[in-house]
């Protein structure tokens, strides 16, 4: 950010004030409480699926299998180190193409499913909830997905897909602009639900940490006398995700996210093997089906 222009550097854009009012207000619901909490994004799940299903259901009839072709335009591979393409097309900033160049950076739409596991305390069965939802809300994000992309670049060629609006301006490409409304209500309400699952995880991550004693507990373990909430790291979480939303732009955001993502994943699943050789002896109530195969 350039406090002398008032502007993002990378970009050329101003603040994106809309990005902290979203995560202020977000910060407020989750202090309120997770029952409130739980409401609100049962409400905004509802109004962003009824509108993927009306962009997979009208968009159907708009798909010609000809856009389908070729298959894969920028290749399969588009591999990059340290900003230098190892394998594959660049584009014009130099910027890797292809599949797996897709595939690394829409990584970060499938975060969230391990947010389940952070609720498992304030779930009724968690040994048999927490593993159902985490499968099963990774099996209805991939159809999804899947199902989004096909009606997508089959209603437009690939090379006239507006990459800041892609499926509004799909729609609008096809003759029904009218369309464009339903669809970035959808977008707004998805990313806010996804947004506020994972401000909701956050607080309670910090919250275990302080009474592990990994962070300082009089902060990070307080809970509110009347919610009942970490709200101390509840509004700090918020104010660096309306910060980092406000000042950095979405593309450098994605690209930490997956970095920071991939890392812990990576931290979890070491910690996993070390644990198992470590406490043989430590409970285990769910099994992952075909280990050790």
């Amino acid at each position: 950010f350039n406090p002398a222009t008032g502007q993002l550097a990378a970009t050329g854009t101003v603040i994106d004030l809309p990005a902290l009012v979203i995560a202020g207000l977000i910060t407020t619901v989750l202090v309120i409480g997770i029952r409130e909490s739980a409401s609100f994004n049962a409400a905004m799940v509802i109004v962003k699926v009824a509108i993927v299903l009306f962009v997979l259901i009208v968009g159907a009839f708009y798909v010609d299998p000809k856009n389908w072709q070729p298959f894969a335009p920028y290749g399969l591979t588009g591999i990059s180190f340290f900003g230098k393409t190892l394998f594959g097309q660049t584009g014009p900033g130099g910027e890797p193409l292809g599949m797996l160049a897709g595939a690394a950076t829409i990584f970060f739409a499938y975060i969230g499913f391990d947010s389940v596991s952070t609720h498992a305390e304030e779930a009724r069965n968690p040994q048999r909830d927490v593993p159902i939802g985490i499968i099963t809300s990774l099996i209805l994000c991939t159809v999804l997905y899947i199902a989004v992309a096909a009606v997508l670049t089959g209603m437009v060629p690939y090379n006239k897909i507006n990459i800041d609006a892609p499926v509004s301006d799909a729609f609008k490409q096809v003759g029904l602009p009218w369309a464009q409304f339903l669809i970035s209500l959808g977008a707004l309400t998805g990313i806010t639900s996804v947004l506020l699952v994972l401000m909701l995880s956050q607080p309670r991550v910090l919250l275990a940490m302080a009474r592990d004693g990994l962070v300082p507990p009089s902060f990070f373990g307080a809970v509110h006398e009347r919610f009942r909430t970490p709200w101390k790291s509840t509004i700090l979480t918020g104010v660096f995700v309306g910060l980092m939303a406000a000042l950095v732009p979405l593309r450098i955001l994605a690209e930490l996210v997956n970095i920071g993502t991939l890392l812990a994943f990576a931290i979890v699943c070491a910690a996993v093997l070390i644990m198992r050789r470590a406490y043989p002896a430590a409970e285990r109530p769910f099994r992952c089906p075909l280990v050790p195969l």
